[in-house]
């Protein structure tokens, strides 16, 4: 047998024997001095079973519901063993889609999935939201303690979720608020659309769109508009596979892989309005061995966003999010790229965020938290990051966050917590470690960083290196403890480059800042251990108060 016949058999064998490919070699280049140990993961794989949507009934009219349509199709290929369910081009319109294991939902070109705005389909279920185990209206895509599962195509997911979102008037245009106040619904204090009165009902008695105390059966049925559904939410799941389909439009949360393990985001699109409340991309939480790859985020809240539960319900679970790669994205617009919290309680560790690149979100880094989260986050590695037109700070930690985004904040005038108490440290206390950040660029950010951690817990080690900021303000840090910058250049327009406030064993020797600054760094409150500074650094170029 001569050598290209050799080569036509290992090619056949090949494709006749998928096994005999590594799914998991196409993911082999992140693991490249990935500094934590971590699975290398495989893509599910499926059984050859085959079926289209319309071979079940279903009609892609978009007016005819598909509902059924669905179960019978997903009940038929499990009962074969699992397999996959093929959405042809046209518009499927659909109430609730339940998963079982086994199932690649494939979306093919022109295929789109559009959820009913109509709230009756979606019964309240047991689930955890904003990290609080609670009842929400049922979601649009859901699957329970399944294993091997995919989205999969070229196709679009829409969750229908204008109709659910309530909506302030300040976020959108005159003749777009006019529009959306006519089509019914409550308007609160003349600012504030609800789609009904439940829905503004189920606001008034919530805190952070969970609502307080103990109802009934009744009380949640009298505010069931108000629990608006992630638009996916894998719960328990292991072996997940979400590519190349576009999912947008989500009644809060786009994607919300929580407890799961061995996740697999790849180029997909998450995108919601500017304006939607809660409109986050990817929140993943509690979650173990995740890609998120060459994917794009233009969305109304947080982007890329690591979670792992909030206060006591997640101290109680105590499951981190841990072992995450996420590589060569973009965001747009958002509250943030890349988050961490602020629902940490159970910890987040063993994370890294490279080649990504964020254009005109609110912060570019974000870490938040606050008093009675508790929860450890620690080793995170951030590299090759290129920020354009942040509207805040291009790298935040904000331990006193109340529910706003960086924006809103500063809109409302919001200031500073300047505290003269030390509260007592305990497992309420969120504690911020270990973070490494290297080759970042950012251009025109309002901000160059803000790092404002607690006196009882100061954030810790975080350490900046081969950095470029261009920004209106410089760096502003307060409550920090051991602080490195190596080849860290500021370029403010205003004020100095450098406000350290209450910190202690900063080294800021490899900082750089150009020489028509008349103040380089403002030094206030307490020096406890070394601050270092560029020997270079004139002493009348330093102010102390």
């Amino acid at each position: 047998m001569n050598t290209l016949n050799k080569i036509a058999v290992i090619l056949a064998v090949c494709f006749l024997v998928p096994g005999l490919l590594h799914a998991g070699d196409r993911y082999n280049y992140l693991y490249k001095g990935l500094p934590f140990d971590m699975p290398v993961l495989d893509r599910p794989t499926f059984p050859a079973n085959n079926v289209s949507i319309a071979d079940y009934g279903g009609v892609p009219d978009g007016a005819t519901l598909n509902t059924e349509a669905f179960a019978k199709a997903i009940q038929a290929l499990s009962q074969k063993g699992g397999g996959t369910l093929t959405v042809p081009s046209g518009i499927w319109y659909t109430g609730p889609i339940v998963f079982q294991s086994n199932i690649n939902l494939h979306l093919e070109k022109g295929a789109l999935i559009l959820f009913s705005s109509n709230f009756d389909l979606y019964p309240l279920v047991h689930t955890v939201f904003e990290g609080l185990d609670t009842r929400r209206c049922q979601s649009p895509i859901s699957g329970r303690n399944l294993k091997n599962i995919a989205i999969t195509g070229e196709g679009s997911i829409n969750g229908s979720g204008d109709a659910w979102r309530p909506l302030k008037k300040s976020k959108v245009t005159d003749s777009h608020w006019q529009r959306v106040i006519k089509s019914g619904g409550v308007v609160k204090d003349g600012n504030y659309w609800f789609p009904s009165k439940g829905s503004l009902k189920g606001n008034d008695m919530s805190d952070m769109n969970v609502p307080n105390g103990d109802l009934s059966d009744e009380e949640w049925k009298s505010v069931k508009d108000f629990l608006r559904p992630v638009m996916v939410s894998f719960i328990e799941c292991e072996n997940v596979l979400l590519e190349g389909v576009l999912f947008e439009n989500s009644p809060s949360w786009n994607i919300h892989p929580l407890m799961c393990k061995n996740v697999i985001v790849d180029n997909v699109f998450v995108r919601n309005p500017g304006y939607s409340q809660n409109g986050d991309g990817l929140d993943l939480e509690s979650c173990q061995n995740s890609i998120i790859v060459n994917s794009t985020f233009d969305v109304g809240d947080d982007a890329i966003c690591i979670k792992s539960g909030k206060d006591e319900d997640g101290r109680r679970r105590g499951m981190p999010t841990e072992n995450v790669i996420i590589d060569n994205c973009k965001v747009f617009q958002g509250h943030g790229g890349f988050v961490v919290g602020s629902e940490m309680s159970g910890g987040v560790r063993n994370i890294s965020v490279s080649n990504c690149q964020f254009l005109g979100t609110d912060v570019g880094l974000r870490f938040k938290s606050r008093r009675g989260r508790g929860g450890v986050v620690e080793n995170i590695y951030v590299n090759n990051i290129n920020m354009f037109d942040i509207a805040t700070e291009s790298f935040l930690f904000d331990l006193y966050y109340g529910g706003k985004s960086a924006s809103e904040a500063l809109e409302d005038g919001d200031e500073t917590p300047v505290e003269n108490i030390v509260y007592e440290v305990d497992e309420t206390t969120p504690v911020f470690r270990n973070i490494y950040v290297k080759n970042l660029t950012s251009r025109n950010a309002r901000r160059a960083m803000y790092f404002n951690g607690l006196p009882e817990m100061n954030i810790t080690n975080i350490n900046l290196e081969n950095t470029t900021i261009t920004s209106t303000f410089g760096g502003e840090l307060s409550e920090s403890d051991g602080i490195t910058f190596k080849n860290v250049k500021i370029i403010p327009k205003e004020g100095p480059a450098l406000i350290l406030n209450n910190v202690k064993n900063m080294d800021a020797t490899g900082l750089t800042y150009p020489d028509s600054l008349k103040e380089v760094v403002k030094i206030t409150g307490k020096i406890n251990g070394k601050i270092a500074l560029p020997k270079m650094l004139k002493a009348d170029k330093i102010t102390k108060e």
